[in-house]
């Protein structure tokens, strides 16, 4: 996969995660922080899959939708989460060439499959709130199957390409990333080659996606907002401003950082911006698409309620 172990004398094997330096005190701090935030996700988005999955009423496109939403983030936070608190704890702050860009890949796919499955939820409910005749028609068994299978896999298909890419440059030294993720605009950097088409191809890319779903989501929502201020019912509004709320934390953060990687953001800022879209924007999703949603609500204290009876039972019964 690297050509720079065919091309040159002093090919790197692996890179060094900086990650955010401090003292061994701050980095243990740091690794309770972010290890209850990690479990905090996992619980939250894993409550949401299981409250779909066991509640015969949420079987429906939006909820469906919402649920793999759910997977997907705990895939897209296991990425990188583990890896860093890893690296609080160890004194090398390493990772292998082939892991480094397998981080790369998977973590940029599935922050591409958020995208779309945010674009798929957009048109669900345009075609539910301004097509509520149409929309049993239009969104049949056949057409969500294919939109969840279509969401989870197109960012795995279309980050292939500049994955390759920036993986066939030539790296000879130095390998040190300052930042606790493998990202693509540092790893360009690290070259020592010249970069500016690719970075130029990578940037184009990443303007098309980002803004194309963005006014895709956009164009949606202001169909939907004009068609919900004049419905009397809350149900549909609370349903809008919670769907808003999620684009708005997602897209904000990704179009500062990756639509013109050549501008110059300080180190620390492009840290700060990247953990709050991988790891602050999974965490906050479950709350605000739970806290507002009756009916979620209530599937998850019928899950979660019949659990906690059965787990009294068995205990009653294992005294007696």
């Amino acid at each position: 996969m690297n050509v720079s172990d065919k091309g040159n004398k002093n090919p790197i094997s692996h890179f060094i995660l900086m990650g955010f330096p401090s003292s061994p005190q701050i980095q243990l701090l740091y690794f309770g922080v972010f290890s209850a935030t990690y479990t905090l996700t996992l619980m939250g988005n894993t409550a949401i899959a299981c409250a779909v999955r066991a509640d015969r009423r949420l079987h429906t496109p939006m909820y469906i939708f919402l649920g793999n939403f759910s997977l997907l983030e705990i895939c897209y936070v296991t990425t990188t989460v583990p890896n860093m608190l890893a690296n609080f704890l160890s004194t090398t702050k390493s990772i292998s060439f082939v892991s480094c860009f397998a981080q790369f890949y998977f973590f940029f796919s599935f922050g591409c499959d958020e995208g779309f499955y945010l674009c798929i939820m957009a048109f669900d409910r345009y075609l539910a709130i301004c097509r509520p005749l149409h929309y049993p028609c239009f969104m049949t068994r056949q057409l969500c199957t294919g939109l969840v299978v279509f969401g989870w896999t197109i960012g795995l298909i279309l980050f292939i390409t500049p994955v390759v890419l920036i993986s066939y440059l030539p790296y000879c030294g130095p390998n040190v990333i300052n930042h606790f993720v493998c990202d693509p605009v540092p790893l360009m950097m690290l070259s020592c080659s010249e970069v500016t088409t690719i970075q130029s191809i990578y940037s184009t890319f990443n303007a098309f996606f980002m803004i194309g779903t963005f006014l895709f989501i956009l164009c949606s929502y202001a169909l939907v907002i004009l068609a919900v201020l004049r419905m009397p019912s809350a149900a549909s509004k609370r349903t809008c401003a919670s769907h808003l709320a999620v684009v708005s934390f997602f897209y904000g953060s990704l179009m500062m950082m990756y639509v013109s990687p050549g501008s110059e953001h300080p180190v620390e800022v492009q840290k700060i911006i990247t953990l709050f879209y991988s790891v602050i924007t999974p965490l906050c999703n479950p709350l605000i698409y739970s806290l507002r949603n009756k009916e979620m609500q209530a599937a998850l204290r019928k899950v979660f309620g019949t659990q906690i009876c059965k787990c009294k039972c068995i205990k009653i019964l294992h005294h007696n």
